[in-house]
């Protein structure tokens, strides 16, 4: 690997972690991603474990590899003054700078790890940062996805964008409410109940196979609605249900508001989302229908 990998020093300005330069700071991520994913070719390879992370599975070296470069720069972020908690599906909930801060920055260094594993192009990184301990309170959020080379950012209010170009969830005209549904944990076992509630709704399921991803293609008007049939963590969906919100998607975490859907590693909710109320409600109607069978 080339001697790129070593972060630049964070600005001054990142004393305060929500005003930081996070476009930058994800970009050179990104670039060294790109640089461990180049060394490390073929199933075998990337099929290396180390141990158990704190989200409770088994960890991939490749996603550790990852998770280092991720807090290199939160190390330099917090050696110019910032003070944040960092929450990561590896190392777990990590106080960086002084103790006590709201902020919190939610990481999921492969949002895809199968995919990664097994060389499929599809997966991403996902970064979201967060004034307080809800996906309310996410300020930013970045999904870079790897396969097709796609950058997207979202701030609060400020909308959301694809490669520098806004987008907008919009929905496609077709013969049934939704045209295209992205499914996630598609496991044979809890498909065959979603299939059966989702017949005369919907004409094709699209697996990706990274929550992140779902949510953007969502975002961006390539889904008219995602869910996830196995209970989204909040690493997972962080960044991209900001995005997807911030595109004028309609986003659900089960039952709960934004405001008590938290942050925490340990947290644990449906998710789902479509670009209109009438298409959420078909999504949320199928997935009960999965999670009572």
């Amino acid at each position: 690997m080339s001697s790129s990998q070593g972060p630049e020093a964070a600005p001054a300005s990142a004393a305060d972690p929500t005003a930081a330069d996070w476009p930058a700071i994800c970009r050179r991520i990104v670039a060294v991603h790109k640089e461990l994913f180049a060394d490390v070719t073929g199933v075998a390879a990337r099929t290396q474990y180390e141990g158990i992370g704190e989200g409770g599975d088994f960890s991939l070296v490749i996603d550790r590899r990852c998770e280092d470069v991720i807090f290199a720069e939160l190390q330099q972020l917090a050696s110019a003054g910032a003070s944040f908690t960092a929450v990561s599906e590896e190392r777990g909930e990590v106080e960086m700078g002084e103790p006590g801060s709201p902020t919190r920055v939610v990481i999921d260094p492969i949002d895809g790890s199968l995919n990664a594993r097994r060389t499929i192009p599809s997966h991403s990184l996902s970064i979201a940062v967060a004034s307080g301990g809800s996906m309310a309170d996410v300020e930013f959020g970045y999904v870079y996805d790897f396969g097709a080379g796609e950058e997207f950012i979202a701030r609060r209010g400020e909308g959301a964008q694809r490669d520098g170009e806004p987008i907008q969830a919009r929905l496609q005209e077709s013969d049934r409410a939704l045209e295209i549904l992205g499914v996630e944990a598609a496991k044979p076992e809890l498909l065959l109940p979603l299939v059966q509630a989702l017949q005369g709704d919907v004409y094709r399921l699209r697996v990706i196979g990274s929550l992140a991803i779902s949510l953007c293609y969502l975002a961006c008007g390539r889904f008219d609605a995602m869910l996830g049939l196995r209970h989204a963590r909040s690493v997972d969906v962080a960044a991209g249900q900001l995005i997807a919100r911030e595109a004028g998607a309609k986003v659900a975490f089960g039952d709960l508001d934004p405001e008590a859907a938290g942050l925490g590693l340990d947290e644990r909710y449906p998710m789902a989302g479509a670009v209109t109320e009438e298409g959420l409600e078909i999504v949320l109607a199928a997935l009960s229908a999965v999670e009572g069978g």
